[in-house]
């Protein structure tokens, strides 16, 4: 089925999200939308699913300009799309969120949930998704989640699937599996506008790619006529440096000591499993390994929002297990968390609040008579600039924000004040080109500055790029602690829970 959205504009007060904006998808083809936060990628995905009536434009299909005026249109025209924060309730099961809306019936009102779990099972088996229409969506991982939403789109018969930062959230492995599920569609027909931050993703699955600045179409290319660097030009508008600039670090004193802890996770087993290491002012320690291995709950445990079994976590002399999460904020450590969204931010307050959560107790934002307001508006003022958030001013609510602007805000709060130690988990997830150049940048200067700094990445580059020594976590356990320039076959063998034949260990 073609697509084609032609001369489309949006506008949300003086900001404008897409002006003229012209995109052809062909029939079976990946067609890769790339752009900067905040570039008007998911608004455009939005005007063609229905859920953002656009100021002018059309919408054609197979040539007949068509009327989209809710999701409900878009599905009945064989649209589909996965938004990047998914769309699934976590206390239903698999076959209960797919059918939801369209629930057959045997006689009315009972829902006929065996030819609901035969038709889902049928169309599992067609895709090779290995999904059990049983399970409850909340003990599912990310990867198979995102694999319901993309079932569920299909089960409405969609020709045409929208992917809106498909693999943020995805480790390495769940990455390639999805890649596979997108070339399976696009063998059977089905048309798929990939939208993404990551070049070498979609220099690696596009068929066309369509570059977007500014709420403008600045180009439309292929793999094979252009290269990362080119497209990261292109979507910033000025010459990228892909490569992290990173001088020697200058060590002092260890900062934070972990001795032999040991953490649970959720369901009462133990995670962390008797995990030692320091971080010295002025480096940034890197964890490399599978999502999944320990990694959440450890940050959890330093950050002081999950129990500690056994162990000992020493900041500057002062021991954290049992202290509160304020406690630790106001003992120096900043925390970029996992989930932005569920521990990092408020969704429903201004951009300017979000900006100073941790730090409304301060005699800076706080006075007898409540909030000082003209302070945090002058504070958010001046964040949005510094950190190049896109928002229309520091009144706006977060929610209204791209999910990397949403990662800019978390950043910027961190660093506003005084750290002795830095723990950002997934630090650049969701960021275009130029916003993960910049954060790499901010991280390496406060390193510089003499904070110590604990990087959780699920991106091996990354890790690579700014570990000045990593560590790699396999079953909750460091499998070693090992130079950057240590190979990716050494490091890759240590992240499956094997050793090199020769490690490097700077333990």
């Amino acid at each position: 089925m073609k697509l084609e959205l032609r001369a489309v504009n949006k506008n949300f007060g003086s900001l404008a999200a897409n002006r003229d904006v012209n995109l052809v998808v062909e029939p079976g083809q990946i067609h890769g939308l790339l752009g900067e936060n905040g570039a008007g990628k998911t608004t455009l995905m939005n005007v063609l699913y229905g859920m953002i009536t656009p100021d002018s434009g059309q919408i054609l299909i197979n040539d007949e300009v068509v009327t989209i005026r809710d999701p409900k249109d878009a599905v009945t025209q064989g649209i589909g799309m996965v938004h990047q924060h998914f769309m699934l309730i976590p206390v239903f099961t698999v076959a209960d969120n797919i059918i939801l809306g369209s629930e057959p019936v045997k006689p009315w009102p009972f829902i006929d949930h065996r030819s609901a779990t035969e038709r889902i099972v049928a169309l599992a088996n067609e895709y090779n998704f290995n999904i059990d229409p049983s399970a409850t969506i909340e003990n599912l991982p990310i990867g198979t989640q995102q694999r319901v939403e993309i079932l569920k789109a299909l089960s409405h018969d969609a020709e045409i699937l929208i992917l809106d930062e498909p693999t943020a959230v995805l480790t390495p492995q769940e990455t390639d599996a999805l890649m596979i599920v997108m070339r399976s569609l696009k063998e059977q027909g089905k048309s798929i506008i990939f939208i993404t931050h990551k070049l070498k993703e979609v220099l690696e699955i596009a068929d066309v790619i369509t570059v977007m600045r500014l709420g403008e179409v600045v180009g439309t290319t292929t793999p094979t006529e252009t290269s990362e660097a080119e497209l990261a030009s292109m979507m910033v508008g000025r010459d990228v440096n892909l490569v992290v600039e990173k001088p020697p670090a200058r060590t002092g004193d260890v900062v934070l000591e972990v001795t032999n802890l040991f953490v649970q996770d959720d369901r009462g087993l133990t995670a962390v499993k008797g995990v030692s290491f320091d971080v010295r002012a002025g480096e940034i320690l890197a964890f490399a390994g599978v999502q999944g291995n320990g990694q959440t709950e450890l940050v959890e445990a330093l950050t002081g929002l999950r129990r500690v079994t056994a162990g000992s976590l020493v900041l500057n002399g002062m021991e954290l297990v049992g202290r509160s999460v304020r406690d630790i904020l106001n003992a120096g450590v900043g925390h970029v968390p996992e989930d932005r969204q569920r521990h990092g931010l408020v969704l429903t307050l201004s951009v300017a609040d979000n900006l100073v959560l941790d730090q409304l107790g301060s005699s800076q934002y706080k006075a007898w008579w409540g909030r000082k307001l003209k302070a945090i508006v002058e504070n958010g003022t001046r964040r949005i600039t510094e950190y190049d958030i896109r928002a229309q001013d520091e009144s706006e609510p977060l929610s209204s924000l791209s999910g990397g602007n949403q990662q800019k805000v978390v950043m910027a709060r961190e660093l506003s004040r005084e750290l002795k130690v830095l723990i950002c988990s997934q630090p650049t997830r969701g960021l275009d080109v130029g916003s993960i150049e910049f954060m790499h940048r901010q991280i390496v200067a406060i390193r510089d500055a003499g904070v110590a700094v604990v990087i959780i990445s699920s991106e091996l580059d990354e890790v690579i790029a700014l570990g000045d020594r990593v560590a790699v976590l396999y079953d909750g356990t460091i499998q070693d602690i090992v130079p950057p320039t240590t190979s990716r076959e050494d490091l890759g063998l240590l992240m499956a829970g094997s050793r090199p034949s020769a490690s490097a260990g700077l333990r």
